[in-house]
Order: structure tokens, then sequence, then C-alpha cells
């Protein structure tokens, strides 16, 4: 084989290559909207024309930590200093929707400065290539992860202690990190427990598990509401959406309602509501 054969021959297979390697993800276009979901296979951000969220005022039986979120968020879409904020605590108290209601408060209070941007607990490990992605914007963004919690063979808590912390590059400053978990260290009490019992040094096995919920500068508890909170979660959801139905009405309805699902809760109450809407005809927009 010549040399004019050889190099034409290793220039085909340097096309060939070149056609397999996966393409740059397109540069980040945040102003498109105010709300993005991260697709880690594709390293992309897809749209979400509509955030399904609902109105401040209706949240109830969270005054304080919905005043200490808002607050955090509305400085830092103003450009000043603010903290990553750990939601967590009891199932079905509006932790979630906390963060989708203080988003679409602000935006209104600001002028759409801020973008909130949902990334699944799956993709944690393609978190480092967003917030690469997301330092070359002006926009404000905060990064959200729902229901956020680790195994015991799960590494990954390890990634996004870093991705917290800074690490050499530092976190961007226009990035936040917003997360929900059941539990205030992330991660189940028994694999705690197994560290303190397996381990050679158990203070120092535990420490490095429970340390990564020290990255969030902002601890906010959600704990199981009392029937009177329920049901005024139910008053004002009914005043908001007009649903024609007397207090004693849907106040024996309600309690009947808990009895049946065996809690009470914020998602209990926007269940019963559903069904209440549906019965009576009113539509919920």
């Amino acid at each position: 084989m010549t040399n004019d054969q050889l190099l034409a021959q290793l220039t085909r297979i340097a096309d060939s290559l070149e056609r397999l390697a996966p393409s740059s993800p397109p540069p980040v276009d945040l102003e498109k909207g105010d709300a993005f979901i991260w697709e880690a296979e594709t390293n992309r951000l897809r749209l979400v024309p509509k955030v399904n969220h609902v109105d401040m005022s209706i949240l109830h039986g969270i005054d304080r930590v919905r005043d200490i979120l808002y607050e955090n968020t509305l400085r830092f879409a103003k450009g000043l200093p603010a903290n990553n904020a750990l939601l967590w605590g009891a199932r079905g108290m509006g932790k979630s929707s906390l963060v989708k209601a203080s988003h679409a408060e602000v935006n209104q209070t600001t002028g759409s400065r801020l973008v909130l941007i949902e990334i699944h607990r799956e993709d944690i490990p393609s978190l480092p290539l967003l917030m690469q992605q997301l330092q070359e914007t002006d926009r404000r963004c905060v990064i959200f992860c729902d229901d956020l919690s680790f195994d015991s063979d799960d590494s990954t808590y390890k990634s996004l202690k870093t991705v917290l912390d800074g690490g050499l590059e530092g976190r961007p400053a226009n990035v936040l990190f917003y997360a929900t978990s059941n539990r205030r260290h992330m991660m189940r009490r028994d694999m705690i427990e197994n560290e303190r019992s397996t381990a050679i040094i158990p203070s120092e096995a535990v420490e490095e598990k429970v340390s990564l919920s020290d990255r969030f500068g902002l601890w906010l508890g959600f704990h199981s509401c009392s029937q009177d909170e329920y049901l005024e979660m139910i008053r004002r959801y009914i005043k908001h959406y007009d649903i024609p139905i007397s207090e004693e009405a849907f106040t024996a309805e309600a309690i009947e309602w808990t009895r049946t699902r065996g809690s009470r809760s914020g998602r209990v109450a926007w269940q019963y509501i559903q069904d209440l809407a549906g019965r009576t005809g009113t539509k919920i927009t």
C-alpha cells in the first residue's frame, strides 16, 4: 500500500469515527421560557410551556417555611446572595408545590428573571455538565430535584456533594440548587445504623454519609398537619376555585375522606378537592 493509499484509508476511518461520535450539545437558550427539564440522555434542556403549580396564597400550614423559601428565592433572583435549600419531612405536605409556587411568585414580582430547571434523581451524575452549560447564560437558574434520596450502594451523593460545594471551579454564581426529600439526610436510617455497626471508625463513616445535607444552607422541615390545618387547606381551595358547597357539607365529607385514606396532608386535601370539583361540575385550571 502506497503512502497516498494509506493516507486515504486513514482519512476514511477518521471521517467514520467523527460521524459516530456524539454531537456537541446545543448552546443553552434560556430565553425561550422560564422552566425546563434536563434530559441527560441527550444533554439538552426541554422547554416546559406551562408549569404545573398552585397559587402561593392557597398553601396553608407551612407559612413559616413558605416565607423563608420565598425570600431566599427572591434575593437570588435579584442577584443577591442566597442558599441552596433542602425541603424535607412528611410526604404530601407541599414541598415540591412550594418550590414551583415560589418560582412563579418571584417571576411575577421580578419580571421573569428566574429559570426553574428540573433534574431527575437518576440524572444527578450529569449535573456537572448542566452546571457547565448554565454558567454561560446571564439568567438566574434554580435547579430542582424532587424526592432526592440514596440507597446503600449508591455513591451518587458524593458527586452531588462536590457540585454543591462548587469544586475547583466553584458553583456558578447564577445557579442555586433546591431539593425535596422525605428524609433530612436523604438516606434511610438503617443505612446510617449499618455504618455505625460495620465501619472501623463508626463516627467518621456516619459523618461521611450524612454530610451531604450540610451542603444545604437552608433546612426547611415539613410536618404532618392537624385536622384544623387540613380543613383550612380545603377551605382555601374551595374559595379559590369557587366550588359551590356549604361549610357544614365539606367539613363532614373532608373528615370522612381522611378516614378512607388513613392520613391528613396537603396532597390528601387536593385529592378531595379534585373529587369535589368533579362532582359539582367545577373546572379547575
